[in-house]
């Protein structure tokens, strides 16, 4: 987990640079369209994140609530991101 959550960091804190450009470039009247583009790549890296969130909560934490007998639950949270995922 140690790997991933450092992973996790390091995307986060790209995150938080890339919005802080992206001030700067409203804040310095900048072209519309490079803005654009600024804001497609970080809803691009958002989702890089969210993978890699999800893909680390399927290894670890859905097999141990499973495990511990919490299966029902584990399910519903994971039909709930579905569904969050099907209404982009």
């Amino acid at each position: 987990m140690r790997a991933e959550k450092q992973e996790v960091i390091k995307r986060l804190n790209y995150i938080e640079g890339h919005l802080k450009g992206i001030r700067k470039m409203v804040d310095e009247d900048k072209y519309c369209v490079d803005i654009l583009r600024q804001t497609y790549a970080v809803r691009k890296a958002i989702e890089k994140l969210e993978s890699l969130i999800l893909e680390n909560h399927l290894q670890t934490c859905v097999p141990e609530g499973i495990i511990s007998g919490k299966a029902d639950v584990v399910i519903d949270e994971l039909v709930q991101l579905y569904n969050l995922a099907g209404n982009r």
